[in-house]
């Protein structure tokens, strides 16, 4: 009787997508991304992987866009109860906390000029939503969100980048990002302030 054919222990390729992508990026971190690193995460070739993204630059912005994407921006669900002074200071939170979550990123979101279509639409789709909330122009929403985003996504990536340079011990590393913060937040409520002043001057009725 002759013996049946076994199965292939041979799989099939392995899929790869944008997200699976993005995600073994994310993974690895920006600063640390290779093409070989990448697609040994994926377990494929770095040669499949180049015909899906055709450089490592692309792959970085890739990367970088995703994580874009994938940040919740925080939403002014109820402008009644929490003023525009008070959700300034949820929205630079968010900000603080997506910058020190993704090292690396900061060139790719604080640059226009390097952020990608989809990166400008849900920033433009943002300052529509707060100009809609709070009775604001579009140009004052945008002015207002870009102000204070761009301030707090470079200082963020300053302190934390000076944070992490050469700790002693970890209770030192702890110690000083955390005095770090505090100055940062200081800063932060400043720009907000003054920032709410200098509409207000320009009679635009902002509380």
């Amino acid at each position: 009787m002759p013996q049946s054919k076994l199965p292939s222990t041979r799989g099939r390729p392995r899929t790869i997508t944008r997200e699976k992508i993005a995600d073994a990026g994310i993974e690895i971190g920006l600063p640390q991304i290779t093409f070989v690193g990448v697609a040994a995460a994926l377990g494929v070739s770095h040669m499949a992987l180049y015909k899906h993204v055709p450089s490592l630059e692309a792959l970085k912005h890739l990367v970088a866009e995703e994580i874009f994407t994938r940040w919740k921006l925080p939403q002014a669900s109820n402008p009644k109860r929490v003023d525009l002074q008070a959700y300034m200071h949820v929205f630079t939170t968010s900000v603080r906390e997506f910058v020190k979550a993704h090292p690396g990123v900061t060139p790719y979101v604080i640059r226009r000029l390097a952020a990608t279509p989809a990166m400008l639409e849900k920033i433009d789709a943002h300052q529509e939503h707060i100009a809609q909330a709070y009775g604001i122009s579009k140009d004052q929403s945008r002015w207002l969100l870009a102000t204070v985003t761009f301030f707090c996504i470079s200082a963020a990536d300053t302190v934390y980048s000076a944070a992490r340079l050469e700790p002693v011990i970890q209770s030192d590393l702890t110690a000083e990002e955390t005095e770090m913060e505090e100055e940062f937040l200081q800063g932060v409520d400043a720009l907000i302030i003054g920032s709410l002043a200098k509409l207000d001057c320009a009679g635009k009725g902002l509380k």
